[in-house]
């Protein structure tokens, strides 16, 4: 028989291995992601458009919600995610009106 302390030090580390791969995936899909916005933020600027668009917002905060309910994700947490991310490229589409 294993020894059940050697066993959980070894599924700790599968775990812990596990989410470094997804941390990783997190922060190279959010760079992905602000590359876009930072080109959104360029092109509205260039054409005079507002840094924040309401309804656009409402609408990926509702998909995001609905898609953390199917991936058994906290939908409040989702939105609250989502809404951190939405500041922060506004700030930098407000950077380009500039």
């Amino acid at each position: 028989m294993s020894d059940p302390a050697a066993r959980a030090a070894d599924l700790l580390k599968e775990h812990r291995e596990s989410i470094d791969r997804l941390d990783a995936i997190l922060v190279f899909t959010l760079a992905e992601r602000f590359k876009h916005t930072q080109s959104v933020g360029v092109l509205k600027a260039t054409h005079e458009l507002p840094p924040s668009d309401p309804a656009r917002e409402e609408q990926q905060i509702a998909r995001l919600k609905d898609l953390a309910e199917k991936a058994d994700l906290d939908p409040a947490f989702a939105e609250k995610f989502l809404n951190f991310i939405i500041q922060e490229v506004i700030k930098h589409h407000e950077k380009h009106q500039s």
